[in-house]
């Protein structure tokens, strides 16, 4: 089995982990390819993974962060990511640093499901017609929002071809249901369960009681754009790690793509118990060591 292995380098004992793959590899069958962050953390050289590598899994060590990062090296490839967690939440990582050897075997054994996960299509239309995208797959959302100085942007959005309105807030987010308990969670948006057909439109800090989150159909079109009066300092971030900056007549078209993402999932827990685990939801009675 190949195996492709991205990484939050900053994690201290990340050479270690690296050690243990390794030694798992000679004697299990596993071969190993290095994102360019962990080259220098292997106890002994591997090859490069590059954007067309061929490989069995991608395992991604660090937060939801670096799963989104590999997830972009993917690129919609129809690989499986195993998520171990070195971070604080890590919700759509699947395993932790001590059970490493475990997840690998059981993937080994095909004692493992894969939850295919939504992911955003995007495109930039200027003023004269031309289009931009972000080249890559995105997996929780994306955000129209401004940069610099607390001030608030003015953003018009359609979904089709039905106006909604305009927003005056903080910026605007398109997630997926993978990334309802993301940004848009934390803005003040809905928990979604991944295998609703949806999108959701939240508004960050909106300047009126008037304006809430949207739960739209998942074959919805959905655009953005600046209203006046225009401002230059207007971006638009995918997955909070690759941005573009918005010119004041650009569109932002968001739809849904026909890639997913696949997470590898583990034992027979369901969604609601990372909720609980993860996200303390529930009573507080919920969260004492029993």
């Amino acid at each position: 089995m190949k195996v492709g292995v991205v990484g939050n380098p900053r994690f201290a004992d990340i050479g270690a982990l690296l050690g243990r793959l390794t030694e798992y590899g000679a004697a299990n069958g596993c071969s190993f390819l290095s994102g360019p962050d962990l080259v220098a953390a292997w106890p002994e050289p591997a090859p490069s993974l590059a954007a067309d590598s061929s490989i069995d899994l991608l395992i991604t060590f660090g937060g939801d962060g670096t799963l989104l990062r590999g997830a972009r090296v993917l690129n919609a490839r129809g690989v499986p990511i195993l998520g171990v967690n070195l971070g604080r939440v890590g919700f759509l990582t699947t395993t932790t640093p001590d059970l490493l050897e475990e997840a690998l075997a059981a993937f080994q054994r095909g004692e493992h499901r894969l939850d295919n996960r939504a992911t955003l299509d995007s495109c930039i239309i200027g003023e004269d017609g031309t289009t931009r995208s972000p080249g890559s797959v995105v997996l929780n959302d994306i955000v129209v929002h401004k940069e610099g100085v607390a001030r608030v942007v003015r953003v018009t959005v359609w979904v089709d071809d039905e106006e909604v309105g305009v927003y005056s807030a903080d910026g605007v987010i398109v997630s997926t249901p993978t990334g309802s308990t993301a940004y848009s969670l934390s803005a003040g948006g809905p928990i979604v369960m991944p295998d609703v057909d949806s999108l959701t439109i939240t508004a960050i800090c909106p300047h009126t009681l008037a304006v809430r989150p949207l739960v739209v159909p998942g074959s919805a079109v959905i655009t953005l754009q600046q209203a006046k009066p225009w401002r230059d300092e207007v971006l638009v971030s995918y997955d909070g790690q690759v941005e573009a900056t918005l010119k004041p007549q650009d569109r932002v078209v968001v739809s849904r793509s026909p890639d997913s993402v696949k997470l590898v999932r583990l034992g027979n827990k369901g969604y609601f118990a990372g909720v609980r685990q993860k996200l303390q939801w529930g009573d507080l009675d919920d969260r004492e060591e029993k």
